[in-house]
């Protein structure tokens, strides 16, 4: 059988550190219910749950370990806060490069609530255009900005500190999609502003599927999505309001968040720049060597204050799924076709109709399998025109 090459790390990482494997088959072993009794295999869940909630916060820069809730991922995460703080009627702010994680809820709360949605425009080299955001702004309606840190589809990172500031110069709050930076970048909540950051465990985390949640500044409090069991406070009517639990309904994935807590721990030992450092090298290769092939388009990727290990490609006259079916059966290639969760993005580049193909990249590829991915897009690309 031949060997898989992963180049789809910005859906999934699918290599990661052993240590996250072996802390969830010990959770699994030897855990109980997180804050559902006092016997060790309760006390030993609740120790992992802590544990985590302390990784994520100095990873991601949170003011303390209470500020951060879990949810299963960076899309329930988005949900929680945007309709735990959105009011009927209000406005919110977004732009073109947002995934359907952030567009979706809007447009539900647009439909459902009256909410008026803006959108700032992305430039075709997948920058965002900084004058029409402002000046949606300026309008001074706008009550929350919901805005991704980088594009998943052509890794395009954006300014994300200034447009925090410019929400709160005129008076809206900033909620920050970080799915695609959380562990890629160095990145703090505090320093850039959000006053809301939701994260993701399974991609750059290098945590399970079913892991992720949000950042939640001191001074906000968010209407839970969801209420149920706590642990505590058994004979109110209504779920408890304090931070973390409030935002946490239910027995929470101890397992995983074991596991998220070893990626977590991984990466603070390597260093997120160091990480951050070498997917950029393999990034840059392997682009330099897409951009020598006719025909073919890199999206983006210079449109932003930095990049994530993502090149989104288009090839003339070739649909992105006949492409990306190519590599994966010829080669053993691993790439997302298609649209991305990203229409407004696409739109944007023009690759509305045919979709691209997204190679993203780990800490854990390595060089030749980047000399592989580049003769294999060339080959494909040569049998597709």
């Amino acid at each position: 059988m031949r060997t898989l090459i992963y180049f789809d790390n910005a859906a999934t990482t699918m290599q990661k550190p052993p240590a996250v494997a072996d802390a969830v088959v010990c959770g699994m072993q030897t855990f109980g219910g997180v804050g559902r009794g006092v016997h060790p295999a309760s006390l030993a869940a609740g120790r992992a749950v802590f544990d985590a909630r302390r990784q994520v916060a100095n990873l991601l820069g949170a003011s303390s370990a209470s500020c951060v809730s879990f949810a299963l991922n960076a899309t329930m995460a988005l949900n929680i806060a945007l309709q735990g703080l959105a009011e009927p009627g209000c406005t919110l702010l977004t732009t073109a490069a947002s995934h359907n994680s952030v567009l979706r809820p809007l447009f539900r709360l647009r439909d459902e609530q009256g909410c008026a949605v803006k959108i700032a425009p992305i430039n075709p080299d997948g920058s965002l255009d900084f004058g029409a955001y402002e000046r949606m702004l300026a309008e001074g309606v706008v009550r929350y900005v919901a805005a991704t840190h980088a594009s998943n589809l052509t890794g395009d990172v954006y300014d994300v500190a200034r447009m925090a500031r410019l929400a709160h110069d005129y008076g809206a709050l900033f909620i920050l999609d970080a799915a695609q930076t959380a562990g890629a970048i160095p990145l703090s909540q505090k320093e850039m502003g959000a006053d809301v950051l939701c994260f993701t465990g399974h991609k750059s985390l290098f945590g399970p599927q079913g892991t992720g949640g949000l950042c939640v500044a001191p001074h906000l409090e968010v209407r839970p999505l969801l209420e149920g069991g706590s642990g505590t406070h058994t004979y109110d009517e209504r779920h408890p309001l304090f931070m973390p639990e409030a935002l946490e309904a239910g027995t929470v994935n101890a397992h995983g968040l074991a596991g998220l807590a070893a990626g977590v721990g991984f990466i603070e030992e390597e260093g997120v720049a160091v990480i951050h450092e070498k997917v950029l090298k393999l990034t840059s290769t392997f682009e330099e060597g897409a951009q020598s092939i006719e025909g073919l388009r890199v999206l983006g990727g210079h449109g932003g204050i930095g990049r994530t290990g993502v090149v989104a490609v288009d090839v003339e006259g070739v649909d992105s799924a006949l492409l990306g079916d190519a590599l994966a059966r010829d080669f053993g290639i691993c790439t997302r076709a298609g649209a991305h969760c990203a229409p407004l993005m696409h739109r944007s580049l023009g690759t509305e109709d045919k979709g691209a193909v997204r190679f993203s990249f780990s800490y854990f590829n390595t060089e030749e399998e980047i000399e592989k991915g580049i003769y294999a897009l060339e080959e494909s690309v040569k049998a597709l025109r």
